[in-house]
C-alpha cells in the first residue's frame, strides 16, 4: 500500500466514524436510547483517530512534509470531516506522490537518526504495522483509564 492510499484510507475511516459518533450522539440525547450508541461508536472513533494521527506522523515524515503541515495534518482529526478535504488539498499541493523510502538518497536529513528510524520501519511493513497498533491501543487505553473527555 502506498503512502498515498494509507493516509487517504485512514482519512476517510477518521471521517466515517464522525459520521458514527454524531449518529450515536443523536440517538443517545434526541432519541433517549441511552449511553450506548456513544460508547460503541466513541471506542471506534478514538481508535480510528489515534490511528490517523499515527498515519500522518508516518506519511508526513516519508513524504518530507514540514513539522508544521505534519501537526496540521494530525489536527484536522479534531474537526469532523476535515480530514477529507485536507487529503485532497494535500493531493493538489502533490504531497502525498511517491512511494516509501526504504533506501537512503542524497538529501541531507537521509543521515539523520529519525529518517533512518523511518526508513527502517517502512521497510518492514508488517512488524511496523503491528507496532503501530500496539501503540496506538496503549494510549488508547490509557486514556479509557482516564476516562471519556469532559468527565
Amino acid at each position: 500500500m502506498s503512502p498515498k492510499a494509507l493516509y487517504r484510507t485512514i482519512a476517510r475511516a477518521e471521517a466515517v466514524t464522525w459520521t458514527l459518533l454524531i449518529l450515536a450522539m443523536i440517538l443517545k440525547y434526541g432519541v433517549k436510547v441511552g449511553d450506548w450508541p456513544v460508547s460503541i461508536a466513541g471506542f471506534v472513533h478514538g481508535f480510528v483517530f489515534l490511528s490517523y494521527i499515527a498515519t500522518a506522523l508516518l506519511v508526513g515524515m516519508n513524504q518530507r512534509w514540514s513539522k508544521r503541515l505534519i501537526l496540521t495534518a494530525a489536527a484536522t482529526s479534531v474537526i469532523p470531516y476535515l480530514t477529507v478535504p485536507f487529503d485532497q488539498w494535500l493531493e493538489r499541493k502533490v504531497k502525498l506522490n511517491g512511494s516509501w523510502r526504504t533506501e537512503p538518497t542524497d538529501h541531507p536529513s537521509d543521515n539523520g537518526w529519525l529518517d533512518r528510524t523511518m526508513r527502517w520501519l517502512v521497510a518492514r511493513p508488517i512488524p511496523t504495522a503491528i507496532g503501530f497498533f500496539v501503540v496506538v491501543v496503549a494510549v488508547f487505553s490509557a486514556l479509557l483509564v482516564m476516562g471519556p473527555p469532559g468527565s
